[in-house]
């Protein structure tokens, strides 16, 4: 089993002194120069938040349409280009 090494010894633990001034303990690291904007609390009234925007579905239509009609007119093309060098 192991034991302590007699040749490393520890000195007491001496902290400084707070800059601020401050003797009580207290969080360093909080931002109180810069503190978090306070925000409104949710009214009753308020419907709650939809996991997406009202428009998404309205986009993803649209998209939808236009990549039809982009498929339809390419292969529109492809067909007369076929029909002519078929007929040459």
């Amino acid at each position: 089993m192991p034991t302590l090494d007699p040749t490393i010894h520890h000195a007491p633990v001496k902290l400084p002194e707070d800059p601020g001034g401050v003797t009580e303990p207290h969080d360093i690291l909080a931002a109180e120069e810069f503190p978090m904007p306070a925000v409104r609390p949710w009214e009753t009234s308020v419907a709650p938040v939809r996991s997406e925007p009202a428009h998404v579905p309205i986009v993803a239509a649209l998209t939808a349409c236009l990549l039809v009609l982009v498929v339809r007119r390419y292969r529109h093309r492809h067909r007369r280009q076929r029909a002519r060098r078929s007929a040459a």
